[in-house]
This record gives structure tokens, sequence and C-alpha cells, in this order.
């Protein structure tokens, strides 16, 4: 699609997402999906993980309530400094072929209070769309269909239009995805129904693992994650994100630190949240969850809070994810290039 026509296509994102409910009464479509997943190459001895903070303070304007077009517009800021272009729609293109499907990984455990941010999918799914995915190719999802809905999404099955349910709606794979400590059965909507996997987590304060934020963010596409919180969730978070099924499909992780929390997670505690108006992006889920981390860390220091190494909860399982065993990312600060937009 045209950008000409932008303002009709988010109004009719917004229907299908945060405007009036829509459901089908049938179940969903589990059709298999057509194009073969991309697998990650990994990184050359001497390259860098990008990871681009997009910041903008206005991102509410006067109010409480994010702003649409801003968000939009950061969007657009970050994927152009991810993909170094110079058109929102050519980062886009970098990413996704038309033809695949592509599914939004959100975090809604936490209500509207500490939810992925109903704007970002907005924006996310009118970027993929002018990218040349179609509406229905696109599916917006999470582990049950009333955390969604709590969240502010309104759910959408079949048709025209962007796709928006639970896990709950479709069902866990029959047979077991086993790696490592892991032995999981995956959502079908992973499956069966995306070709690509972006992961839009939030950014918050975990009390066993320290921080959930890209990594942990994939206990919500397996059938059994309260088997996989001892030991501050180490090795599990990474051996998760090494089933194939994960690791094959996931090219970008875009978190959603709009409101923040630095302590009292993984619910929301109000109390410590803060408006970070901020998005995280990487296609290195290990990087960006070092950052995330530290920006938490900061925050932390600014309350006068101790270190979630002194509270012993430090995050390990990023390491984990970084050793030589996993090669998910790196958590190296040498290896990281940081930009800010």
């Amino acid at each position: 699609m045209s950008t000409s026509h932008s303002n009709s296509r988010r109004d009719f994102l917004k229907q299908s997402i945060s405007g009036a409910a829509f459901l089908c009464v049938g179940g969903a479509m589990e059709q298999p999906a057509s194009a073969k997943p991309v697998a990650p190459e990994p990184l050359a001895a001497d390259a860098k993980s990008r990871v681009v903070v997009a910041h903008d303070e206005l991102l509410r304007g006067t109010g409480s309530t994010v702003d649409s077009q801003r968000m939009l517009a950061l969007v657009d800021r970050a994927m152009q400094a991810l993909y170094d272009r110079d058109h929102p729609v050519d980062a886009w293109r970098k990413l996704v072929r038309p033809g695949e499907t592509v599914s939004l990984k959100v975090n809604t455990l936490g209500g509207r209070g500490i939810s992925t941010n109903v704007h970002l999918v907005e924006a996310i799914c009118e970027r993929l769309q002018e990218a040349g995915v179609k509406a229905g190719d696109i599916v917006v999802w999470d582990r049950t269909s009333d955390e969604l809905e709590r969240a502010g999404f309104h759910l959408a099955i079949g048709g025209d239009r962007v796709q928006c349910y639970g896990t709950d709606r479709v069902g866990y794979e029959e047979e077991l995805s086993a790696w490592g400590s892991i032995g999981s059965c995956l959502s079908k909507i992973l499956t069966r129904n995306s070709n690509v996997l972006i992961n839009v987590p939030v950014l918050k304060d975990h009390d066993g693992a320290g921080v959930t934020i890209a990594l942990k963010n994939m206990y919500g596409v397996i059938h059994n994650p309260n088997k996989y919180h001892p030991n501050g969730c180490n090795p599990y978070v990474a051996d998760l994100n090494m089933l194939p099924e994960i690791r094959s499909k996931m090219r970008l992780t875009i978190c959603d630190a709009t409101t923040a929390m630095y302590e009292g997670g993984p619910g929301f505690k109000p109390e410590h949240s803060w408006n970070a108006n901020t998005l995280l992006v990487s296609t290195d889920p290990v990087a960006l969850d070092h950052m995330g981390w530290q920006m938490i860390e900061r925050k932390r220091a600014e309350k006068g809070l101790k270190t979630l190494k002194a509270e012993e909860r430090e995050p390990s399982y990023i390491a984990t994810a970084a050793d030589a065993e996993h090669r998910l990312g790196t958590n190296d600060a040498k290896k990281i290039s940081l930009v800010e937009v």
C-alpha cells in the first residue's frame, strides 16, 4: 500500500486491534506457513550487535496516554537507525517479504498498566502492510485471549484484517520440542501461523529472574513455563530460546519501554514504574536484554535501591544465552553498538 492511504490504514488497524471488538465464531485458521523460515546468521568475529534506543520525551504530550502519531514516528526512527535506511518502509522491507506470515508476540500479563502498548502494535502492523505483508497474514498474540483483552486489545479471527487472539484459542502442539533443560509444547500460532516472529516484550523487573525482557518473553509460547523458574530461570530461558521453532523465526525484538518497571515485577506496581517513553530495538535479543537490564539498574540506583546482584537475583540467564554453547547473541558491551535516536 502507498503511504498516501496511511490514515485509512490506521483507522482499519484500530478497528481490528484496539477498536470495536471483532470475533468470528469459527476456529482460527491453522494452515501451515507457506514461506521457509530464515535462520539468523551468526555474527562475524569483528561484527557488533546494534541496539537502537529511541526516546521521545513528548510521547505522551501533556497527558498520560501515548500519542499514536508520535509512536509511529518513534518506531520509524528506530527502524531506520537499525537498518540504516532513509525511509521507514525500506527498513521493514529488510525484515519481511510479501507472502510471509508474521506474528507479533506481545506481553499482556500485567494488564493495561504494564503490557505491550496497543499503539506500538498498531504502528508495527501499519508498516508491515506497507512493506507488502497482507493484513490477514499478521497475527498479534499472547498466552490467552482474556489477557489480550485486559491489556486493551480486541480479538479478531478470520477475515481480511490483522488477527488477534491467544494460544488458548488454538492450543499447543501435542509433541514436545526439546533442547537442553527444556521439554515443552509450543503454541500452534508460532508453529503454524508464523514465518517471521517479531518479539514485542516490555521492560520490567522480575522477582525471580531479575528482569523480564526479550528472552524471557518466550515463556509465553510454551505450555509449561511454571517448570522453568528455579535458579533465576537459568539456564531455562537460554535453552528455551534455542528451540529451532523459536530461533529460526525470531528476526526482530522491539521492546516497549514506554512504561517500565524497576522493582516489584512481574505484576504491575505503579509505585515502582516510570514513563521511560523509550523503545529498544535489535535483531540480537541478548544484546537488547543486556542493555535493558542496565537501564533498569540505572533507575534502581536513582531510586536508592540495591543492584539486582546484591539482591541475589542478577539475570544470569543473559550470560548463559551468550555463552559458547548457546550463542544467541552477545552480552559483551564491547561488541554492542548502542545507537540513540
